[in-house]
């Protein structure tokens, strides 16, 4: 018996009970009536609670006939009409859901579990034939889509595993036990896991309630490979009163002045549609919004901001986002629509945790894990209060504190603001150090207030360095600097730099030490050691004491 197989898309739903009643309940009866949706029950085909809808979504035409009528000043007109079927089943406690056509629009997001395909990836694609990967950087709203059509090494793809969260992954599967396993051996295998898990399943009703149970026990049983275990260091909270306590503190923040602390990120599983609208409307606590050709950011934080106090997390989640698939952002034009709070990205710190907001769901970095990165920047940080450099006086700014350091007799250089231009760094060009040792050791000096100072001073290091490394105009001009410089030398032949040195005054002159530094500063750092370790350049950081200002002598 040939065991014939097909590519679909398996969901697995959460707060749904494993019975055709609760499956029914879990659908929207109003969508249902208006695709003149057909309903089925399967239980005695399949052997489980099953269910199946069949049902048309249609319009009177596509919405760009209109312009294709002016355009080509002819009378041209089809109707719309595209099938929408979805198969609904539960073995033992979980309930799966498949879609056919746009059946699966008929399951609301809220139901999915968002990281259930990624969890069946990361134990079973083989991480040397990765073709395929999703990653997004929290706070920054910035996603990215990588391909290789011909699969290469997870190691190949650049990820910043401390800093970035993996939301989908795809590749060639490894050994596990499904159906089109036991087809012929030259039919290549693979699987796209994230919200949803894509991959060959069977056909035959016995065969894909097989196939389900093997993944359901792969999920459950097997571990992550280990050069994909980093992706389940987020963890997602479910806790209601840490919850409740996150958006209490995100609420403050949607109530400040915009400081880049809340990013707009595209709803995961919807780039397609994000990338075909033409026209978007924002609605927060107003019947039509506003229109734009493009997601409008400012527009929906300024409407969140003067809310009242308490209610801006709730505006977001009762707020509208609709996308368009026509310029003129008409009601049969609307190709998705969704919570305004599922495009918006936050970073939240509770005491020394730290949780973002993706998707419209919480998570954190693992407790176990931040551990783990706190032991090794304990490593780099070889001072928490060094006698090497002079205390820095609170009146002064950073370029007065490099001017001191460079008198202190040590033979340091001040660089700050000796700027490096070539024509990758135009503008106002690169800023290659704050100061240079006589070794050739780079030093970046930094006062941070808070996390987002030291991001900065860590990309600086990273463009700085790869600068000097990749691009001979840099070369050129930072010994250009360095010779013309006030007390300034001659950088030997071949000079590459070998070590960075980062000064950090944190805050007021708290003591600089692995449990005082930000926890996004601290993922941050460890990322940002390990690129230069891969460089061949070493970082340390040490503290800067503090003394009184002396702004009254």
């Amino acid at each position: 018996m040939t065991h014939a197989t097909t590519k679909r898309t398996l969901y697995r739903l959460k707060g749904v009970a494993p019975t055709v009643e609760a499956m029914c309940d879990a659908l929207d009866m109003a969508q249902l009536i208006s695709i003149s949706a057909d309903l089925e029950i399967l239980t005695d085909e399949l052997g489980v609670p099953a269910i199946m809808i069949d049902g048309v979504f249609a319009k009177a035409e596509a919405s760009w006939y209109a312009d294709l009528r002016r355009t080509s000043r002819r009378q041209v007109s089809r109707p719309s009409i595209n099938p929408a079927s979805l198969l609904m089943f539960a073995l033992n406690d979980e309930v799966y859901a498949i879609g056919y056509g746009l059946g699966h629009h008929l399951i609301a997001d809220r139901l999915k579990d968002k990281r259930f395909g990624l969890r069946f990836a990361i134990r079973q694609v083989n991480p040397a034939e990765v073709n395929d990967l999703v990653r997004q950087t929290p706070g920054s709203g910035k996603t990215d889509i990588t391909l290789v059509p011909g699969g290469a090494s997870v190691r190949t793809f650049g990820i910043e595993e401390h800093a970035q969260i993996v939301r989908t992954i795809g590749g060639r599967l490894g050994g596990v036990k499904l159906t089109v396993s036991s087809r012929s051996r030259a039919r290549v295998s693979s699987a796209h896991g994230g919200v949803g898990l894509r991959l060959h399943l069977g056909v035959e009703g016995s065969d894909l309630l097989s196939d389900v149970r093997e993944i359901s026990r792969v999920c459950r049983e097997e571990r992550p490979h280990p050069d994909l275990e980093f992706v389940e260091y987020i963890t997602e909270i479910t806790d209601a009163k840490l919850i409740a306590r996150l958006e209490a503190a995100l609420d403050d923040l949607l109530g400040q002045s915009d400081e880049g602390r809340v990013a707009g990120s595209v709803p995961k599983g919807r780039w397609d549609h994000y990338l075909a609208a033409r026209a978007f409307r924002t609605r927060i606590n107003s019947r039509q919004g506003k229109v734009s050709d493009t997601f409008d950011l400012p527009y929906l934080l300024e409407r969140v901001r003067v809310q009242r106090a308490g209610s801006r997390v709730e505006s977001l989640r009762e707020g509208k986002i609709v996308l368009y698939e026509d310029s003129r952002a008409r009601s049969d034009d609307v190709i998705w629509c969704s919570s305004a709070l599922r495009w918006v990205e936050a970073d939240v710190a509770l005491s020394d945790r730290r949780f973002f907001l993706l998707d419209e769901d919480w998570y954190e970095i693992g407790p176990a894990y931040l551990a783990t990165v706190r032991d090794q920047v304990k490593k780099l940080i070889i001072s928490p209060a060094t006698d090497d450099l002079p205390a820095w006086d609170l009146a002064h700014d950073e370029h007065r504190f490099c001017e001191d350091i460079e008198n202190s007799g040590r033979g340091y250089l001040c660089m700050d603001k000796k700027l490096v231009k070539t024509r990758l760094h135009r503008g106002n060009g690169v800023e290659i150090c704050d100061v240079l040792y006589p070794d050739g050791t780079l030093m970046m000096v930094k006062r941070a207030h808070r996390a987002g100072a030291l991001s900065h001073l860590l990309k600086q290091v990273l463009v700085a360095v790869q600068a000097l490394q990749h691009d001979p105009e840099a070369m050129t001009g930072f010994r250009e600097k360095v010779a013309q410089a006030p007390g300034g030398w001659n950088l030997p032949e071949g000079f590459q730099p070998k070590k960075v040195m980062l000064a950090i005054l944190l805050k007021d002159g708290t003591e600089l030490t692995a449990e005082t530094l930000f926890p996004f500063a601290q993922v941050a750092l460890l990322h940002t050691a390990t690129v230069l370790r891969a460089w061949g350049v070493t970082i340390e950081v040490v503290g800067v004491r503090s003394r009184p200002c002396t702004c009254g002598t």
